[in-house]
């Protein structure tokens, strides 16, 4: 009896899980569809359009992402009076415009959300969903495509601003700083572009990496790029020239000096200032002594001073004919002490340079305290330099490979521009072995003569090692450490040994800049051979 009782009790145990199991939901297969446009009021592609206000429906609820960024109406409407959009922030079946703006006559309009719209529940996104209406009686139609690039990096450009000019008798190259563009679009997340609902005629095309989204150009801040040709609709509809788009060179311009600590001085310019020179005019003594290193990737100049007792000093700041006369306050107290740094830590790669680096300009080099040896205890032979172009202390030795060595510097070894030195200094390091590198060799063939300046750079176009030629020759990269690297080609027009950016005023385009397509694996004790063709430009 007690066992029946048992068995119908596991029975019912097992009906009721498995009733349990019937009735969980599976919750089906992902949602991977894009939200689908249903209609519009006004409907899309409305003729003669007179409304303020617009509203736009789907088959689910949507979210809008990003819009500020995503969202392109063209022609432009005045930023002073933006169009109010929603759903913002919260989920909704339509988007409702409100259009604050007044609207141009007989002028087709495209609403481009670019990929804001997404569903509610997975953000499936409807890519490049526009609305399109026309104030006047017919929809324009005609399209233009093409691409951008950047003129020195090899990076995708993204969210590029292309803007179309209507070349009219109130066109004037200045356009571009002063008013809106008759037409916009966006290169978004890729390369290409397309702008759609054009009318037929004559346009000057601009790329702009727009900083303040006003589609203005703006040197100190945007990039720009451009054609040079005249854009003639509906005959260039597909563009095979592509955009390069460059930061212009800003013309010289002295900005300020000021004291940050005391005997260390900045100046601040912008645009080039490769000839710049500063006097001091006031009076000081026959030893007062001054000291300038550029800072790099900044549009400022260092100075340091020997320390004199005066509440300011007077400069004159020269450039290319362009003379300022500063006076800056001397507030500072406390003169900052020597801090040596070391730049090699652990490995000297064998085509490098042994540097220490130091925050106050070294004038002074003691070799009776310095120590430069090998694992065998042997004196190691070297010539010590002052770098002139920012504060380092270089080394100078004939490196061997698969070798330790160290270098100490004891105290007063290192003496300041402030007469402070410094306090011991110990660094070991060592040398890769021969089989430890590899070598990218080139067999370049130029034979139009061509000046051309062959790059060696890492995977984020930090240049590694460079030759020029204008001539079919042999270039060979060496001692590389296993790595992945690029080969750039700089078309060197001007034969100045350097890359040119462009002007838009001038017309003038960027100097041309190409990649191998390839990315170059080098491998320890291997050799990579390439073959280089130079284009005539």
């Amino acid at each position: 009896m007690r066992k029946i009782h048992f068995l119908l009790f596991a029975f019912l145990i097992l009906f009721f899980s498995q009733c349990a199991k019937k009735g969980r939901p599976s919750g089906g297969p992902k949602d991977e569809d894009a939200p689908l446009f249903v209609t519009a009021n006004p409907p899309y592609e409305s003729i003669n359009f007179d409304k303020n206000e617009i509203n736009i429906y789907f088959n689910e609820y949507i979210k809008l992402k990003d819009l500020n960024k995503q969202l392109i109406v063209s022609p432009p409407l005045n930023p002073a009076n933006p169009s109010l959009i929603s759903p913002q922030g919260s989920p909704s079946k339509f988007i409702n415009i409100k259009i604050l703006d007044t609207l141009k006559e007989n002028s087709t309009y495209i609403f481009d959300f670019g990929n804001s719209v997404q569903d509610n529940n997975e953000s499936n996104t409807l890519e490049r969903f526009k609305y399109v209406f026309s104030t006047g009686t017919y929809i324009d139609s005609l399209t233009l495509e093409g691409s951008v690039k950047n003129s020195f990096k090899s990076e995708d450009l993204k969210n590029i601003k292309l803007l179309l000019y209507r070349l009219d008798s109130s066109y004037s190259d200045s356009a571009v700083y002063k008013r809106k563009p008759d037409y916009v679009t966006s290169s978004l997340d890729t390369s290409n572009y397309k702008f759609s609902n054009l009318r037929k005629g004559n346009y000057l095309l601009v790329a702009l990496n727009d900083e303040r989204s006003d589609y203005l150009f703006n040197p100190k801040a945007d990039e720009i790029g451009f054609l040079k040709d005249t854009i003639s609709l509906p005959r260039d509809s597909i563009l095979k020239d592509i955009i390069s788009i460059f930061k212009e060179e800003l013309p010289y311009k002295f900005k300020r000096g000021k004291e940050i600590s005391k005997g260390q001085l900045i100046l601040g310019y912008e645009g080039k200032a490769a000839k710049i020179n500063i006097e001091t005019l006031s009076a000081v003594p026959n030893n007062f002594q001054t000291i300038t290193f550029p800072e790099k990737d900044k549009d400022t100049i260092n100075l340091w001073h020997t320390p004199i007792e005066r509440d300011s000093l007077i400069f004159k700041v020269s450039n290319n004919g362009i003379s300022d006369t500063i006076v800056i306050k001397l507030r500072k107290k406390e003169i900052d002490s020597l801090k040596v740094s070391r730049q090699t830590i652990g490995v000297l790669d064998y085509k490098d340079t042994l540097f220490l680096s130091t925050n106050n300009p070294i004038i002074k080099i003691d070799t009776t305290k310095i120590n430069f040896i090998d694992t065998d205890t042997i004196n190691i032979l070297y010539t010590p330099y002052i770098s002139k172009k920012e504060n380092k202390i270089g080394f100078i030795f004939q490196k061997k490979f698969k070798k330790t060595y160290k270098l100490n510097l004891y105290p007063n070894a290192l003496t300041d521009i402030f007469n402070t030195s410094n306090d011991t200094i110990i660094s070991q390091f060592k040398t890769r072995s021969l089989e430890d590198y590899g070598e990218i060799t080139l067999d370049v063939k130029n034979t139009k003569m061509t000046p051309i300046i062959v790059q060696l750079t890492d995977l984020n176009d930090k240049t590694i090692a460079q030759e020029t030629t204008s001539v079919s020759k042999n270039i060979s990269f060496k001692y590389l450490t296993p790595n992945k690297y690029k080969i750039r080609i700089i078309y060197d027009t001007n034969n100045n040994g350097k890359w040119d950016t462009g002007n838009y005023l001038a017309k003038k385009q960027p100097e041309l800049v190409e990649y191998l397509p390839e990315i170059q694996e080098v491998r320890a004790n291997w050799q990579v051979p390439i073959v280089l063709n130079i284009k005539e430009l």
